[in-house]
């Protein structure tokens, strides 16, 4: 048997039928096998795969036994002569499992070898070549100073760097992603050490291996995609101090290890873990840092304005009398839900702050010696009332700063040009969990372009999918046609390298879409009677409070002089028309903002339609009422107020700048 490849599987069944998918399509004259040992999943991988892939040797382990361990298995089993170990999350070329063959063959010293991995967007894994994490390796690793000087021999040697990519050469260790061996390799050193249970194997593999007297090389000529990370996001464990541990597990096996190294490792574990934390929760830390702040420069003023005569606070309340009313307002805040990790809440942060003024004058009532001026903690909290808010809004309007992105929407090329690929393009308009703006398909011969497949256009081909992506702004491109080869997705890729979009491979049933750290189900949704934000009570009281509290005024400083304008000329401009329906929002018929006007029949409430929505600032021809209705459907799913706004400036930035005639 010429080669057997063993998969090591956690709850990625998406990304492993991809994966399978490929292989088939390289095994070509190869005598192969498969064998997938399966982590005790639970996602439904087993059952799919006797279900779809009964060509494949399948180990389903009842508990998770962690990478080396399960590798072993799949290795005891395996009879190739050469022998690839993957990740599932990975997609292959045609051409990878020959070329890496030939270049065994032709490398008689080659132990093992690695090729070119890539990320999703066509970057190169930097771990796809690695030098051995020894003391001054790791120091630079940890410090930065290998990202700071990342073409230094002398700081860029973990993950070197300092070499072309684009070139074939020796190397100290290869990802774990991507493992080809020959048989030869494993009888003389055996699998991995089951001390490893997650991270660090492959690079005692590669130690072991050289130890052994053979070379690991990585291979330039010939790549993989890995989805980096999908089992461990989707698992219990903490991948950072795993990580560390390996490595220093590692370091302690085959180096003689020392306190500095070892403090060196477990101050990596305490400040990767410090950065992660601090980027998952930055909005927070800074919206924290920032109403701390404001709360004490107010304070600080009203303190000076009211008080000035009698010399400020009394000396022994200082420092205190900053800390701890402004940390009391925060710890209200917290436990309430203002602070988010994705989003400024304004509304609540509002609400709060009444809350926090009641409890802390409550506080006063019962400490009296504390009790300094009620006059100016009203003007503190009166001022806060203001400040707090503001700064949230002007976040969010100017600087984008806790917005959701999920309400953006997202411009999609397909590629392919079946009746399955428009099919997929169909489900993606209507589907109501992400907002798809299907621009067209790209098609495989320039002779395909301009044709329409079920309404879809034909806009362009893989020869010329940058052009298109940067003139029309696309954040999306997902591989839906049958006959593309992977190649040629590799290749596209490529080329689309620094565009900043993601590249996504549909299932084979075109039920499911592998993407950027994502999986995308595209099963039907019923449209149930169900209850969405719109119908909330709390939310219908403040979309009419805000109807009113905007509408009020235009009523009466600006509709007067837009309704004679509009008498006197036969040209109704898109604002012209919203002012014009001004008294409709007051009479309560409509909303500023809302659904669009159709006609489907639909029991489910979605709010009153409005004179602006998703309908308009996402240029959706009203005629078309699937499109239309997904994205009611969509509006009234994440109504608040907050949404509102955005969709409300938005829409009169799009009547100003672009006035159209109706």
């Amino acid at each position: 048997m010429d080669l057997s490849v063993i998969i090591v599987n956690y709850n990625v069944k998406e990304f492993l039928q991809n994966l399978l998918d490929s292989l088939k399509k390289a095994f070509h004259n190869l005598e192969t096998e498969v064998i997938v040992i399966d982590n005790a999943s639970d996602d439904g991988s087993v059952e799919i795969l006797r279900e779809k892939y009964q060509w494949v040797k399948l180990i389903a382990s009842e508990k998770n036994l962690g990478f080396g361990a399960a590798n072993n298995l799949g290795l005891e089993l395996s009879k190739g002569k050469y022998i690839l170990l993957i990740n599932p999350d990975t997609i292959i070329r045609e051409d990878t499992l020959e070329k890496m063959i030939q270049f065994f063959k032709s490398t008689p010293d080659a132990g093992m070898a690695g090729c070119k991995v890539l990320n999703p967007d066509g970057t190169l894994q930097l771990p796809c070549r690695r030098g051995f994490p020894g003391p001054w390796t790791s120091f630079t690793k940890v410090t930065g100073l290998s990202k700071l000087f990342p073409k230094s021999k002398l700081f860029a040697r973990y993950n070197l760097t300092y070499l072309d990519e684009n070139q074939t050469y020796q190397v100290d260790a290869i990802s774990g992603a991507f493992m080809f061996l020959k048989r030869e390799v494993y009888e003389n050193i055996g699998g991995f050490d089951p001390e490893f249970f997650m991270y660090g194997e492959d690079l005692d593999l590669c130690y072991r291996t050289q130890q052994a007297g053979f070379n690991v090389y990585y291979v330039h000529n010939t790549e993989i995609i890995h989805y980096q990370g999908e089992s461990t996001r989707r698992s219990n464990l903490d991948e950072t101090r795993i990580f560390y541990d390996a490595m220093h597990k590692f370091v302690h096996k085959h180096f003689s290890s020392s306190f500095i190294v070892e403090w060196i490792l477990q101050f990596a574990i305490f400040l990767r873990k410090l950065v992660a934390f601090s980027n998952v929760y930055r909005l927070v830390i800074l919206s924290t840092i920032a109403d701390f702040v404001l709360f004490n420069t107010i304070l600080y003023t009203a303190e000076h304005v009211y008080l000035a005569e009698r010399g400020g606070f009394p000396e022994y309340t200082r420092p205190w009398v900053y800390i701890f009313p402004a940390l009391l307002q925060i710890l209200i805040f917290g436990i309430t839900g203002v602070y988010k990790k994705r989003s400024l809440s304004v509304l609540r942060a509002t609400l709060m702050l009444t809350g926090g003024f009641v409890f802390i004058s409550a506080f006063t009532f019962f400490f009296k010696q504390y009790a300094f001026s009620r006059a100016v903690m009203l003007i503190t909290y009166s001022s806060l009332l203001i400040a707090l808010p503001l700064w949230r809004f002007l976040a969010k309007l100017i600087f984008r700063i806790g917005l959701d992105e999920n309400l953006k929407k997202t411009k999609t090329l397909v590629v392919g040009t079946s009746p399955k690929a428009a099919e997929l393009a169909e489900r993606l308009k209507g589907n109501i969990s992400n907002i798809h703006n299907v621009i067209g398909l790209i098609g495989l011969s320039g002779k395909e372009v301009g044709n329409k497949v079920n309404g879809f256009s034909v806009v362009g081909t893989l020869g010329n999918i940058s052009k298109i992506i940067s003139e029309k702004s696309i954040s999306r491109v997902i591989f839906a046609s049958d006959n593309l080869s992977f190649q040629d997705m590799f290749i596209t890729v490529a080329r689309c390298q620094g565009l900043n979009v993601d590249f996504s491979v549909a299932g084979s049933e075109h039920d499911f879409l592998v993407g950027k750290s994502a999986i995308t189900m595209l099963e039907d949704i019923p449209l149930l009677k169900v209850s969405y934000n719109i119908s909330a009570l709390p939310q219908r009281i403040l979309k009419r409070i805000m109807d009113i509290f905007i509408s009020l005024p235009t009523l009466l400083l600006i509709f007067p002089f837009i309704y004679l304008t509009a008498k006197l000329s036969k040209k109704r401009g898109y604002l012209t028309k919203f002012i014009l329906g001004i008294p409709a929002v007051l009479s309560g018929k409509k909303s500023l903002v809302g659904p669009a006007e159709i006609h489907a029949d639909n029991e489910l409430y979605l709010g009153k339609p409005g004179l602006t929505g998703f309908w308009y600032t996402e240029g959706v021809d009203q005629s078309d009422e699937k499109e239309a209705g997904k994205l009611n459907i969509f509006y009234a799913r994440n109504q608040n107020m907050w949404m509102d706004f955005e969709i409300l400036g938005k829409a009169l930035g799009k009547m100003i700048f672009n006035p159209e005639e109706k």
